[in-house]
């Protein structure tokens, strides 16, 4: 069985994003409209650019998957490109000013090129409609097992929701941040966004903000503490960081650890006989500083990850740069852009995490086919709640 991994190819301004994920157990049921609406998701937000007026992401299946479900072979699947215009040197001309922030400059050197324009087409953030698409499929699998994920906006710019997010509300706070246009927990917060994007906008600047990411159901155990490539923490963070424009992922208490004594920072261990039925075996704690995760490995609290996005580095007004040719000083060149895309950002964020926790998941359990599967899990379950074995 090999691991569950994905991989993207395309550009900005290609006919379409090409993804192929390996690994996946047969007999998996890919819920589409599902998918379709994660993708959709992605596409809105307060904010946004005119391309999200272009494309209607919506995902189709090359191989891999019969009669809706997957038959264990690599699953390939393509998001069409409608702005589809990369050869056409009149609408995509070469770049020659690069953008502050952006990865225009660092890959126009390291390609030995004074045109950003393949770069910044490479980079730009509409492949994380692939990485969508793949965390949406990686999520079928995950509810097969009671394993759920919930993403918002915590804050944009200065303004920001305190809601807090618990095991017992994260499904009705699912209406709320799907009634917010900004993806937040409430309506005070969603005006005060989009004041502070509408403020922006009028600028011509960009603001960034914070999203945050709660995986509920986990059992403990997936990941592993044996081989710092296999702890599902840095699994996370590395999905995280990689998110264009992302500057900082936490976990828990992050940062705040640092500030915090240990006697007041790690979560007290007590367990309850009455909920052993409970993916988290009966234990419980009455914090959960950890975010779910120690040692690289769940513990049956929920997952808490929190992502910083930074300001979309194309601003209308530009930024001082040069231009590479005559490496005299410029504005730095406009491309169509967001004034704020950390809504977007927050399904990205929510999906690449379950792409992870699905990887380690089938690493733990393993299986060709979904019958196989589940039978792991089951047995692990019910050996784990008859500890000490006999």
């Amino acid at each position: 069985m090999p691991a569950l991994n994905y991989q993207t190819a395309g550009e900005s301004h290609g006919p379409a994003l090409v993804t192929t994920i390996t690994g996946l157990p047969a007999g998996l049921e890919l819920d589409i409209p599902f998918i379709n609406h994660e993708l959709q998701r992605r596409q809105g937000g307060y904010g946004r650019g005119g391309r999200q007026k272009i494309e209607t992401d919506t995902i189709a299946f090359l191989c891999g998957v019969r009669l809706g479900k997957t038959i264990g072979s690599p699953l390939v699947f393509q998001i069409p490109n409608r702005d589809s215009r990369l050869d056409d040197l009149q609408k995509t001309p070469p770049v020659h000013r690069p953008r502050p922030g952006h990865a225009d400059l660092a890959g126009s050197i390291k390609w030995l090129t004074t045109d950003c324009r393949e770069t910044l087409e490479r980079a730009s953030a509409r492949e994380t409609a692939s990485r969508v698409g793949a965390g949406a499929i990686a999520r079928c699998l995950l509810r097969c097992f009671g394993i759920e994920i919930f993403g918002f906006v915590r804050q944009i710019e200065h303004a920001r929701t305190d809601v807090e997010v618990l095991p017992d509300n994260w499904r009705s706070l699912v209406a709320v941040r799907d009634a917010s246009d900004t993806y937040t927990l409430d309506e005070k917060a969603t005006r005060a966004q989009r004041e502070a994007i509408r403020k922006a906008k009028e600028d011509r600047d960009t603001v960034g903000g914070h999203v945050e990411c709660h995986v509920f159901g986990c059992p403990p155990g997936i990941g592993s503490s044996m081989d710092w490539t296999t702890k599902l923490d840095a699994r996370i963070a590395a999905a995280v960081m990689g998110i264009q424009a992302f500057k900082a992922v936490q976990i828990g208490a992050g940062v705040r650890a640092g500030e915090t004594r240990g006697s007041a920072l790690h979560d007290p261990i007590s367990f309850d006989p009455a909920r052993k039925s409970e993916p988290s075996l009966g234990f419980t704690r009455p914090s959960n500083n950890a975010g779910g995760l120690e040692g690289g490995m769940t513990n049956g609290q929920p997952i808490v990850v929190t992502g910083t996005m930074k300001p979309i580095s194309t601003l209308l007004q530009g930024l001082p740069s040069v231009d590479l040719n005559t490496k005299q000083p410029e504005q730095s060149q406009y491309e169509r852009s967001d004034v704020c895309a950390v809504s977007a950002a927050s399904v990205v964020m929510e999906n690449v995490i379950a792409f992870e926790v699905a990887r380690c998941f089938m690493d733990k359990f393993g299986g060709d086919s979904m019958t196989e599967l589940k039978a792991n899990f089951d047995n692990y379950m019910n050996m784990a709640r008859r500890l000490p074995l006999r």
